[in-house]
């Protein structure tokens, strides 16, 4: 058996065994994410492994948290945070009310960043902020807040470089080696674990988070992905991607010719075409 047919059966035995399905990941990088697991375990090879996942469930939290990819920062991408601060930002301002979806949001520094963005342009407290990840303890980390301190000169310097008004220390608490979000930043945000692949979407947001994620996906599932977040999108809603991803084709995923390029150069794109201000919200709309 080559190493492709182990990876493949492997993840076939996560599918059935926990409901996760990985198979439409791209095969390069899920290669890396199950090599990865199988070093974590400490385990001599892949068929050990498998037959612990089979037999003791509480394996699979390690498992999955090293299937995972949790790369993130504070503001990363400080010039994409620029442009919504900017572009986006006037807009959002026509609604009584914003739904946002931060998918993929590994740890949370890029959730809290856009809580700092929307709270000082005044939208943080008409806002309801969904971060969701796959990994569980990803998500444990996200809902502490809490950071290693040799990180913070890297952080204060994309947020003065994302154009924050204030002093990153402003929102941070630090002690000894670690420093702690402020939990008035946690105020709107619910972290709750969600598959992309076979979970269901949200409905009615005008804003979806989703960097840095899609580059993980093959094409098929990637079209998959695409047409659940466009139909999580409001008429008028964006769309955020990383800054090395692109929309698939219509011809491969057809959801995608109802996006707009509305900042090309920072892949925001917008939900309806040739929409200059998105209609307003009714406020009494909540997700499903």
């Amino acid at each position: 058996m080559t190493l492709n047919d182990e990876i493949r059966t492997f993840l076939d035995v996560v599918h059935q065994r926990y409901g996760y399905d990985l198979r439409g990941y791209s095969p390069s990088s899920i290669a890396r994410r199950v090599r990865a697991a199988l070093a974590h375990s400490g385990l001599p090879d892949l068929a050990t492994l498998q037959a612990r996942l089979q037999e003791d469930p509480t394996v699979f939290a390690t498992v999955l948290d090293a299937l995972t990819v949790r790369v993130s920062e504070m503001f990363r991408d400080p010039l994409f945070h620029r442009a919504f601060r900017e572009q986006v930002v006037p807009l959002l301002r026509t609604y009584p009310s914003l739904n946002i979806w931060h998918c993929g949001c590994a740890n949370g520094e890029e959730v809290y960043s856009i809580a700092i963005l929307l709270t000082e342009t005044g939208l943080y407290d008409r806002a309801q902020i969904y971060a969701t990840d796959l990994s569980p303890r990803a998500l444990e980390q996200a809902k502490e807040g809490v950071y290693p301190a040799h990180r913070l000169q890297m952080f204060s310097d994309n947020y003065v470089r994302a154009g924050g008004t204030a002093a990153f220390g402003d929102y941070v608490t630090r002690a000894y080696d670690q420093i702690a979000l402020r939990g008035s930043l946690r105020r709107k945000v619910l972290f709750f674990q969600h598959d992309l692949v076979s979970d269901h979407f949200f409905a009615e947001m005008q804003v979806v988070f989703c960097r840095n994620v899609l580059i993980y996906f093959g094409p098929e599932l990637r079209g998959r992905v695409i047409a659940k977040l466009t139909g999580s999108l409001a008429p008028g809603g964006f769309l955020a991607l990383g800054a090395e991803e692109r929309l698939p084709s219509p011809a491969v995923a057809p959801a995608a010719a109802a996006l707009a390029n509305f900042a090309p150069t920072f892949r925001i794109y917008r939900q309806g075409h040739g929409l200059s201000a998105p209609p307003p919200m009714d406020p009494r709309t909540t997700p499903r």
